[in-house]
């Protein structure tokens, strides 16, 4: 099914734009591929959350994620199959996990402040495929994650609602694991991976 999805979509962008070279092609292919496995994913995940009735926490979840993933980055698992039973282990047990868990103000208010200071110092968190190069761009997402970290523990801090305020706190939390050094070491990935070259700036 995947091969039928890149291959049709590349032919049908070789159609319309024969000029592009061979490196083009295959940096769309890269991007075809990534886009196919997110969406596949997502709707495995939904089905799922769907019939487990926690659709809505599962969406809140994964919003919640991402706003720091957008600039954070962090890992991504090297094989497909690996990255499906991460992603539905957190995004489908984490809104079970939501609706047990019974952390205090004081909790919340620790793994908060922890979440922030590892952010500062981890974010962003770069792949092999796509080092972070640019010292600016790294700063400007360091800051944007921080502040958006910030934002979301005040108010999980602030908001009444039991369950949103854990998804937020998971979220947060699956954010901080996907950055530290130590997750990469455990999937034995390279880490600030803009490092190694040598005209990096």
């Amino acid at each position: 099914m995947k091969s039928l999805f890149l291959d049709n979509s590349l032919s049908l962008i070789k159609r319309y734009y024969p000029d592009y070279d061979e490196l083009k092609m295959a940096e769309l292919k890269y991007g075809l591929e990534g886009l196919y496995l997110s969406v596949t994913k997502l709707i495995f995940i939904f089905i799922v959350s769907i019939i487990l009735g926690i659709f809505k926490e599962t969406l809140l979840l994964l919003i919640f994620f991402n706003i720091l993933r957008f600039s954070g980055f962090g890992l991504h698992a090297s094989k497909s199959y690996i990255c499906l039973i991460v992603s539905s282990t957190m995004f489908i047990g984490g809104p079970l996990l939501a609706q047990v868990l019974n952390l205090s103000i004081l909790a919340k208010t620790i793994i908060g402040i922890i979440s922030i200071i590892l952010i500062f110092i981890h974010a962003p968190a770069d792949t092999k495929k796509r080092p972070l190069l640019n010292k600016k761009k790294r700063n400007i997402y360091k800051f944007i994650t921080t502040i958006n970290c910030i934002i979301l523990v005040i108010i999980s801090l602030i908001i009444k609602d039991t369950i949103i305020s854990n998804l937020i706190v998971l979220g947060i939390l699956y954010e901080v694991i996907m950055i530290s050094p130590v997750t990469y070491k455990i999937f034995k990935l390279p880490y600030n991976n803009y490092k190694t070259y040598k005209y990096w700036y």
